[in-house]
C-alpha cells in the first residue's frame, strides 16, 4: 500500500470517527470515487486502534474511572458511581452488538457499503435529525445535569445501533439521542465519546477475528504508520469540536452533512 493511500485512509478515519459526519460513509466514498483499493482488515484494525487510543488519551480521567468501575463491577460492586457508569456503557453497547451481528450474518453489511444513494439519504436525513434534536434540546442549559440511568443508556444504545448504517454517524446519532433526553451539548458529546470506547473495542475485535480467519499477512510498519496518523487526526478532531462547541455548536457538521447528502442523491439519481 502506498504511503499516501495509507495516510489518507488513516486521516479520514481519525477525523471523521468522532465528528458527527460518519467515518464509514467517507471511507466508502473514498473507494467509490477514486481508483484506490480497499485498505483491508489489517489497516482497519490499526486505524480503529489509533482512534481508540486518542479518545482514551483525551478523556483519560473519565476513561480511568470507567476502567476501575469495570473492575469493581466484575467484583459484584454496582454501588459506586464508577461501576454504575461502566454498567451503563455496557447496557448502551448491547443493542449495537446484536444489530451488528445480525447485519453481518445476513450479509446486509456488504449490500449497504455498495449504495451511494443510501449514504446520501442517511447523511441528509440524520443531518436534519441532528439539527432538530439539538434545537429541541436548546431549552436545556449547559449547567443542567441529567444523571446517567440504565433506561437512558439503553435508549441511546438503541439509537447508536442505527450507526451501523453507512452515513448515519455513531457520534451524530448518540449526540442527537442524548440531546433529546435532556443532556446539554457538552454532556451529550462526553457521553458519545465514552460510548465510542466499547464500540471501537468491539469493532476492532471483529476485525481481528476476520483477519485471523483470512490469515492476512501483517506488516507492522504499515500498522504503526496507520495508527499514528489515525491517532493524531482523531485527537485533533476531538479537540477542535470541543473548542468550538459553545460558539458554533453542531451547525458546521449539519450543513456539511446536508450539502454532501443532497449532492450524493443527485449524483446517483440524475
Amino acid at each position: 500500500m502506498l504511503l499516501l493511500h495509507l495516510a489518507l485512509v488513516a486521516i479520514i478515519q481519525g477525523l471523521t470517527e468522532f465528528l458527527p459526519i460518519s467515518s464509514s460513509a467517507h471511507l466508502i466514498l473514498l473507494h467509490h470515487l477514486t481508483a484506490l483499493p480497499d485498505q483491508g482488515q489489517t489497516i482497519d484494525i490499526a486505524v480503529h486502534f489509533g482512534t481508540l487510543i486518542a479518545v482514551i488519551t483525551y478523556f483519560r480521567e473519565d476513561s480511568k474511572k470507567v476502567w476501575f468501575g469495570l473492575i469493581k463491577l466484575l467484583q459484584g460492586n454496582v454501588l459506586t458511581a464508577d461501576s454504575f457508569t461502566a454498567l451503563c456503557l455496557i447496557v448502551a453497547t448491547i443493542p449495537a452488538v446484536i444489530f451488528g451481528l445480525a447485519i453481518k450474518l445476513l450479509g446486509y453489511d456488504i449490500l449497504m457499503r455498495d449504495s451511494i444513494l443510501l449514504i446520501g439519504i442517511t447523511m441528509t436525513g440524520f443531518g436534519f435529525f441532528l439539527w432538530w434534536s439539538d434545537s429541541k434540546g436548546k431549552q436545556t442549559t449547559d449547567e443542567t445535569n441529567v444523571s446517567w440511568s440504565l433506561k437512558n443508556s439503553f435508549k441511546i444504545g438503541c439509537w447508536q445501533a442505527l450507526a451501523l448504517i453507512p452515513g448515519t454517524s455513531r457520534s451524530g446519532i448518540t449526540i442527537s439521542a442524548a440531546r433529546l433526553l435532556g443532556y446539554s451539548r457538552e454532556e451529550a458529546v462526553n457521553i458519545s465519546m465514552l460510548l465510542s470506547i466499547p464500540v471501537i473495542i468491539a469493532a476492532t475485535a471483529v476485525s481481528i477475528m476476520d483477519n485471523y480467519v483470512n490469515s492476512t499477512e501483517i506488516d507492522f510498519q504499515v500498522i504503526l504508520i496507520a495508527l499514528i496518523f489515525s491517532f493524531s487526526a482523531a485527537y485533533l478532531a476531538i479537540a477542535v469540536m470541543l473548542k468550538f462547541l459553545k460558539t458554533l455548536g453542531f451547525l458546521p457538521y449539519i450543513i456539511y452533512r446536508i450539502v454532501l447528502g443532497i449532492a450524493l442523491i443527485f449524483w446517483t439519481v440524475i
